[in-house]
């Protein structure tokens, strides 16, 4: 049940009309769940959250227009009490740590237990947070592994990335924090297209072929811990 005690009112955004069936088959048979609407589409589902309020969105990450992670961050902004769990294929550290930087407080796989879905639900209609176990596991692995003690005998550690300029080195940190270049060009209020040189840089530089690559490198390095 919903903190008021009624059924919890779920809407649904996920572009594929037969998983949407499925999920819709599941939440009839779940007596405190009533599913309000479906969406197709980003844009969609953010118009059906603002006009039905519902307690919980479930939501694809990638659909047509704009994709889950965009419209996660505009319902949540405008209504923060709306509870957005993420259902998708993506299990990915880009994916995951996008989704919830972008305000989601649950993660589900869709290869996941249909009870977990369900619990899932539940847990944030009361306001709680919940991810599926493999993206738990993987969250608590990047933020709870304790940094050694530095050994004050030790040599003075090189230069972080020393080949990359301080600015490219201030957008791989922004790209192990999972932004993407768009967000990357409003965080440090520069254009998307030299966003784009620089990460094409970083590529170079690091001899890497990709962004899940860079992220790596970067994550492994120390970049992309929530600093707030």
């Amino acid at each position: 049940m919903s903190p008021r005690g009624e059924a919890i009112r779920v809407l649904m955004a996920d572009d594929h009309g037969l998983f949407r069936e499925g999920v819709a088959s599941l939440l009839e048979r779940a007596e405190d769940v009533e599913l309000v609407r479906e969406a197709a589409t980003g844009e969609e589902a953010v118009r059906l959250a603002e006009e039905l309020l519902p307690d919980v969105v479930l939501m694809d990450l990638k659909m047509p227009g704009v994709g889950g992670i965009e419209a996660t961050r505009t319902i949540v902004g405008r209504s923060p009490h709306v509870g957005v769990i993420v259902v998708t294929m993506f299990e990915d550290d880009e994916s995951v740590f996008a989704a919830l930087k972008a305000g989601a407080r649950g993660y589900v796989l869709k290869d996941a237990d249909r009870g977990e879905l369900l619990r899932a639900i539940r847990a944030v209609a009361r306001g709680e947070a919940l991810l599926g176990a493999p993206i738990a596991r993987r969250v608590l692995e990047q933020f709870s592994a304790p940094l050694p003690a530095p050994d004050p005998l030790s040599k003075p550690p090189p230069p972080l990335f020393g080949e990359l300029t301080p600015r490219e080195l201030e957008v791989l940190d922004l790209i192990a924090q999972g932004l993407k270049n768009r967000e990357i060009s409003g965080r440090l209020h520069i254009s998307e297209k030299t966003v784009g040189n620089h990460v094409s840089n970083i590529f170079t530089k690091l001899q890497v072929a990709d962004r899940a690559q860079a992220i790596i490198r970067a994550r492994e390095a120390g970049l992309g811990r929530d600093r707030t």
